[in-house]
């Protein structure tokens, strides 16, 4: 009996048992009471030792037979719902099992485990609610790994799929039940798989990796470009136990990015004129520099899609091109419009406000409209790129700046800096390279080409199948000032589209003040730019011919307009 206690008693520091343990001997007292026995029933262990087990069911002295029967019988008992008496005398409900312990088949003693039937059903519904709280868990942490945009899943060291996202089974065309358990080459086919991929960065150097770029083979066998991060996974004792990967599916950026490209290519440009060709060629020299750039011309010439072009074109290309218009801003607000302000800088100022220098960090800053900036603003802008740094407004902390920068205005800035509006120092920072749009008046050899060009976006866009203009209409067209330069030409055709419901555009499909402009002109005696027009349009003609080896059906093919129309021109302008 001492070893058995002994054994308790040394355990009993290292292992919390939830059941009370006493061992009765054969003429029925207490010899070991351990410490759940004691929390059970109340009784201290100094207070039972040596007392007969009967103070135990002193309310339910039936009970008290299971003992005496395992003593005098040598029987087992097991899952005995039962009752004893706790120190204040009250019955409480026990599953128990007595157990006797014999020698030379006489048996010694026996071991009495008891259980509170209240605590294991308390015990119960803790491990219940404790069990509901982890599906919660597991459930709210499923909503957000499967919610999450980016592909998800995660390795273990042997390259295995331990788990897979909704977004990863979109991307890849694997259902989670096809990808977990496979290794991860097998589901991404890559060409980098096996052959120096980040994941094998990151498992085999522990390094986590940022933006690379791959392409995969989705289960269909489309190739899919995709943008990975990976880390390593670690368990709750700091172990590496694999990797997780989140990766975007970038086609649609891709697209986007090609379709930019495309669109804003130096020869997509439309114009033959000499000027518009030298203008491209200066364009293209230009982007590949991060010199400043001063865009000069009337509005409407196109300074914001030259900018882009040379940003789309440039090194920075994948940083931002961020445009603002210095004119569309008062004087007070356009400080911390470009640089930003800090919480509490002024009144209003509720949260800090990043301003476009630093949006614009990494790619190109477009300041459109700059000489409308005020001499304050411009001593400060002029002090930004002389330092390259900045600082917010009620800040001290200086900002370096990292920022390509292309200016533009549609006023002569010469005359500005000799009426003392503009800073002369500041016009030669900016001003480093200087391209000059034409206004449309003086190309108008590139009307015809504009029109087409116009013609066939807004056939697209109204989808419809406007062939050209009538040749009364396209002389109101050539003999137009064009004030509003390309922009007011785009704005005119889309009026137009909205009004024309044949294949030619006719007279009274134009504004008004198109339609009337010629007798306004007569009328208050203004310069008469017709002839110019007319050469301008003979050339033209002549020029397409020359290409098309004076073949007239290609030729009026080309100028979107009938080859009866084309000989008639020709005849009035003296082209044989």
């Amino acid at each position: 009996m001492k070893e058995v206690k002994r054994i308790i008693d040394k355990n009993k520091e290292v292992v919390v048992i939830p059941d009370g343990i006493a061992v009765i001997s054969k003429d029925m007292n207490v010899i070991v009471f351990n410490e759940a026995a004691s929390r059970i029933s109340g009784y201290k262990e100094d207070d039972i030792i040596g007392v007969d087990c009967k103070i135990l069911f002193r309310e339910s002295p039936a009970d008290l037979k299971y003992i005496s029967d395992s003593i005098n019988n040598k029987r087992t008992f097991t899952n005995l719902a039962i009752n004893i008496t706790n120190k204040k005398g009250n019955k409480k409900n026990v599953l128990a099992s007595i157990t006797p312990i014999s020698k030379n088949d006489s048996v010694l003693s026996v071991v009495f485990v008891f259980r509170d039937t209240m605590e294991m059903l308390s015990l119960a519904d803790e491990l219940e609610l404790r069990t509901s709280e982890l599906i919660d868990q597991k459930n709210r942490l499923d909503a957000i790994f499967n919610s999450n945009i980016e592909g998800t899943f995660t390795i273990d060291n042997d390259w295995t799929v331990t788990s897979f996202n909704t977004s990863a089974e979109k991307i890849t065309g694997y259902k989670k039940s096809e990808a977990i358990g496979k290794k991860c080459w097998n589901i991404f086919n890559s060409s980098l798989c096996r052959n120096g991929c980040h994941m094998e960065q990151t498992i085999l150097k522990g390094k986590s990796m940022i933006g690379n770029e791959l392409e995969i083979l989705n289960k269909d066998g489309r190739n899919i470009p995709i943008r990975v991060n990976s880390g390593i996974l670690l368990n709750n004792k700091n172990e590496n136990i694999g990797a997780v990967e989140t990766f975007i599916d970038i086609s649609e950026i891709r697209n986007l990015s090609a379709h930019l490209k495309k669109f804003f290519k130096y020869e997509n440009i439309v114009g033959r004129n000499k000027e518009i060709k030298q203008i491209i060629s200066v364009l293209e020299s230009v982007s590949q520099t991060d010199s400043s750039v001063l865009i000069t011309g009337e509005s409407g010439t196109g300074k914001e899609l030259a900018a882009r072009a040379i940003h789309l074109n440039s090194s920075r290309k994948t940083g931002p091109f961020i445009a603002v218009n210095c004119s569309a801003f008062v004087e007070s607000l356009i400080e911390s419009e470009l640089f930003g302000h800090e919480k509490g800088a002024f009144t209003g100022a509720v949260k800090t406000k990043i301003g476009r220098f630093e949006l614009a960090q990494g790619g190109t800053l477009f300041l459109d409209e700059i000489g409308d900036l005020s001499t304050a603003v411009q001593t400060k802008l002029l002090r930004v790129l002389e330092t390259r740094e900045f600082e917010r407004v009620g800040g001290n902390k200086s900002i370096k700046m990292s920022t390509r920068i292309i200016a533009a205005t549609n006023k002569n800035l010469s005359e500005e800096i000799s009426a003392g509006r503009f800073r002369e120092d500041l016009f030669y920072r900016i001003n480093v390279i200087n391209i000059n749009l034409p206004p449309l008046r003086e190309r108008m050899d590139d009307l015809p080409l504009l029109v087409n060009h116009f013609i066939d976006s807004f056939n697209n866009k109204f989808n419809k199948k406007i062939k050209r203009f009538s040749s009364a209409s396209y002389e109101l067209l050539m003999e137009y000032s064009w004030t509003g330069n390309i922009r007011e030409l785009e704005n005119v055709i889309e009026h137009c589209f909205v009004l024309c419901s044949g294949e030619v555009i006719q007279v009274e499909c134009l504004p008004k003040r198109l339609r009337e402009y010629k007798n306004k002109s007569a009328k208050n005696n203004i310069v008469d730019h017709k002839k110019g027009f007319k050469q301008a349009e003979k050339e033209l003609i002549i020029s397409i011919l020359q290409k098309n080896n004076w073949n007239r059906t290609k030729t009026a093919t080309e100028l979107n307009i009938n080859p009866s129309t084309l000989w008639r021109k020709m005849k009035k302008l003296e082209i044989s």
